[in-house]
């Protein structure tokens, strides 16, 4: 199974301001009404995985932007409405055992979104490629896109693009060689 991580973030590395605004994003000029490559990188996911507080608001948005499957990682919502176009579905667990519960279902590639949800992917070493994209804009505060690592996970810089309106979209690939797993076992040891 391959985990992927698509998301924006601002110069100081907040994928959200305070009380989870995001209203920095809208202010992005895009005459063009350009996607910014999403739709292609959607074509590569079977499925998505977000958090609870990331699906409250990606629901306030009042369209719903996703046609994949979307699982809702939770581990106190009972049920989500009942709505065939949205595909939704709660999951509980760690992430290994999501991961083992859609591997069981068929899917292959999953997008994981929400800052807590990609912060625990990432502890546990389980995210394979990152695209972020940069935002001009410092917001001083907010919700972080990284967390506490026990140790260093170390990714190759596959493409850079210049997107327009300051906008730097960059892909990175986990690095996950022999040599570098070893040393990274015994550091852990």
């Amino acid at each position: 199974m391959a985990i992927f991580v698509y998301i924006a973030t601002s110069l100081d590395g907040f994928i959200a301001a305070e009380d989870d605004d995001l209203s920095w994003l809208s202010e992005i000029p895009n005459p063009d009404e350009s996607d910014f490559g999403f739709n292609d990188f959607m074509s590569r996911v079977d499925a998505l995985v977000m958090g609870r507080r990331t699906y409250d608001k990606v629901v306030s948005f009042g369209v719903w932007p996703y046609d994949k499957p979307v699982f809702v990682l939770s581990n106190t919502l009972g049920s989500l409405p009942a709505n065939p176009e949205t595909r939704l579905e709660v999951i509980s667990g760690d992430p290994e055992s999501v991961i083992a519960q859609l591997t069981a279902k068929g899917y292959h590639n999953l997008y994981v979104d929400g800052g807590i949800t990609i912060q625990s992917f990432l502890k546990r070493d389980l995210v394979d490629e990152m695209i972020i994209t940069c935002v001009p804009v410092l917001l001083g505060s907010g919700i972080p896109l990284f967390g506490h690592l026990q140790h260093a996970l170390k990714f190759s810089l596959e493409k850079t693009e210049a997107l327009g309106a300051g906008l730097v979209k960059n892909h990175y690939k986990r690095i996950r060689s022999r040599k570098y797993c070893q040393e990274e076992h015994a550091t852990r040891a």
